[in-house]
């Protein structure tokens, strides 16, 4: 193919590969990353369609199976994950639910730490079963839980940490260890951590999924996710689950999540202090009860937290008041931060779970999962620390 590819070094810091990994250059040598929007292309002949097809991989054949641009990003991603191979989806949870479906078959098991997204708990509690697979949640922080589930075999395990939303951490290495010693493939969504504060395969995961709709692209313009791990899984498991299934990265969400890339470790270093300043002054209040982000050392798994990770994330979560009224009359008073469940965003965002990410799981569930009316999370952004406490201060004289 025409083009020049950057020389790639593996002595490059990550803000260097985060800027120039996986660059390919057409022959017009362009600076910025070029935009292949094409669904398909074009041979010579027949007989070079024909090799193409026999020899899968060797040449783009149609943007459902691959493109050059979404192959910059998967290669950009791969490197700064450390990564033998990765393929971008169309949303995180299309990762998600592929990392699973393409491995798990009839009559397996997979065991999942409780703690986890609405729709995540959906995939485990209601479609996954469907199809005879049967699936056990535990509790994530208690590591006697999943040696009692993992003492009967699993295909695989499945987990987030930090968790959404209330930020637990599960110790990866120990839960790692246990999971294969049953044999079962450890698959972490690592969305709130990012590739920066927190690399599961080098404590002892297997496959690292991704909503790059988060900080990735971190400006609310693009739905996109990731799935990244071992050739062997990647290859023989996932690519032709893709494949066949058809969940493609558009290339123009591709081509802005490369260009996300470039700045991701700008952003999430000054939304972190952000979220760190903003948490201090939320476990200070006296309308808020109870304060949970992994930077504080009042979070129950703080000395895990600096331990696995190099930093505690963007995102805060906290009661407001005791109930639903209390905890909605503080988000209708906010001025800068907006109520929207996305997170991750250049602009700080808040929500209730309880009615929007975890609507759909059962009360008692919730509560089990320490999601209670009261609790919001806010996703905090680039604006001045300052001014988004002082909003929060502000709307919370409404409770």
């Amino acid at each position: 193919m025409p083009g020049t590819e950057a020389r790639f070094s593996d002595r490059w810091r990550p803000r260097t590969v985060m800027t120039h990994g996986g660059l390919v250059r057409s022959e017009f040598l362009e600076t910025c990353e070029a935009l292949y929007m094409t669904s398909g292309y074009v041979y010579r002949s027949a007989e070079e369609a024909e090799h193409a097809f026999a020899n899968d991989g060797a040449r783009f054949v149609y943007s459902r199976y691959a493109n050059p641009t979404v192959a910059m990003f998967e290669e950009r991603l791969r490197l700064l994950e450390g990564a033998e191979a990765c393929r971008g989806t169309s949303s995180g949870m299309a990762a998600v639910f592929a990392s699973l479906a393409c491995f798990v078959q009839k009559g397996e098991r997979v065991v999942a730490s409780r703690a986890l997204f609405g729709s995540c708990l959906h995939i485990l509690n209601n479609i996954l079963p469907r199809y005879g697979i049967e699936t056990v949640l535990v509790d994530g922080r208690d590591l006697g839980q999943w040696e009692r589930a993992l003492a009967k075999g699993a295909r695989a395990v499945f987990l987030e940490s930090p968790s959404n939303p209330t930020l637990e951490i599960i110790d990866l290495p120990a839960v790692s260890e246990l999971s294969h010693r049953a044999g079962a493939l450890v698959i972490v969504d690592n969305v709130f951590a990012t590739p920066l504060l927190q690399k599961p395969i080098e404590l002892g995961a297997d496959i690292v999924c991704y909503s790059a709709t988060k900080h990735i692209d971190g400006q609310g313009r693009s739905l996109g996710g990731a799935v990244l791990g071992s050739k062997k899984y990647i290859l023989e498991n996932l690519a032709p689950f893709l494949r066949h299934t058809g969940p493609a990265l558009s290339p123009f969400n591709a081509w802005l999540l490369v260009k996300g890339l470039e700045t991701l470790e700008l952003r999430l270093e000054r939304q972190m202090q952000g979220a760190l300043d903003v948490a201090r002054f939320l476990e200070r209040h006296p309308k808020v009860k109870r304060t949970l982000y992994p930077g504080l050392e009042s979070h129950p798994q703080y000395a895990l937290a600096r331990r696995q990770m190099k930093g505690a994330g963007t995102v805060v979560s906290f009661d407001v008041g005791t109930d639903k009224a209390a905890a909605f009359r503080f988000c209708n008073a906010l001025r800068l931060v907006a109520i929207s469940n996305n997170l991750g965003d250049s602009k700080s965002l808040i929500t209730h779970p309880a009615t929007t990410t975890h609507a759909r799981v059962a009360p008692p569930e919730r509560a089990a999962l320490g999601i209670s009316d009261a609790l919001v999370r806010v996703s905090v952004g680039l604006e001045d620390p300052a001014d988004i406490i002082e909003d929060l201060d502000q709307a919370l004289a409404a409770v």
